[in-house]
């Protein structure tokens, strides 16, 4: 019973990392999706070319859409990473999947922090125009979820970390290689009967051939 104990505080964790996932790649759809479907839009009647609706800068929707569809592939394969966990024999292949979740939420914390600061400076310097005005509203979603996913992420990150201070006690990394008694005791080293027995002693090695008359040979009489 006392192992199950253990074990609530990381299911936990996990019931609570898979939500968080699940809500961030909603975020990453909204962001990437709103950027490519409705941010490049025509200026004007005097220019049809699509532009990218942020101050005209190609490199903020790039940007917005580049950061929203790694968040989703990273958050499809730390999702299935999380909902197979249990099932990880290996204690350093557990140790390896929590330190990459947490540098990976780290990092998308700060893509995240970059993409929403460069997305809003652009938007602010946009001068609005007739054109412009039609995608205003998926600009602002991007921005807005973009804000978002700097939460979620910054709370993955720290989910992250409580787990691998988890695993420090050895509870998360190696739930099946003790005891589930914490009193039982490491077993000790075989022990005989404290008797050595005589048959079974063995001659140094090299010494049987150091015998000065071996039998069927007789020194020469000269």
């Amino acid at each position: 019973m006392e192992s199950k104990t253990r074990l609530n505080p990381i299911m936990l964790l996990l019931e609570n990392r898979i939500k968080c996932k699940q809500q961030q790649v909603i975020f990453s759809i909204v962001v990437f999706g709103s950027i490519v479907n409705e941010c490049y839009v025509s200026k004007d009647s005097q220019n049809p070319e699509p532009v990218c609706i942020f101050n005209e800068n190609e490199s903020a929707c790039s940007y917005g859409i580049a950061v929203g569809i790694v968040a989703f592939f990273g958050c499809i394969f730390f999702f299935v990473v999380d909902v197979y966990f249990q099932q990880i024999s290996s204690v350093k292949d557990r140790k390896r999947a929590v330190l990459l979740d947490l540098g990976f939420s780290g990092f998308l914390s700060f893509l995240w922090f970059v993409a929403f600061c460069f997305l809003a400076n652009q938007w602010q310097q946009t001068t609005m125009s007739k054109g412009f005005s039609q995608g205003a509203d998926a600009a602002r979603a991007a921005i807005t979820f973009s804000f978002f996913s700097i939460i979620v992420w910054v709370a993955l990150a720290v989910k992250a970390l409580q787990r691998y201070r988890l695993g420090t006690d050895m509870s998360l990394f190696a739930t099946d290689q003790f005891a589930t008694d914490p009193n039982a005791a490491y077993p000790g080293y075989p022990t005989g009967s404290g008797i050595e027995s005589t048959e079974t002693y063995q001659s140094p090695p090299f010494t049987e051939t150091l015998d000065t008359n071996p039998k069927g040979y007789q020194v020469p009489a000269y």
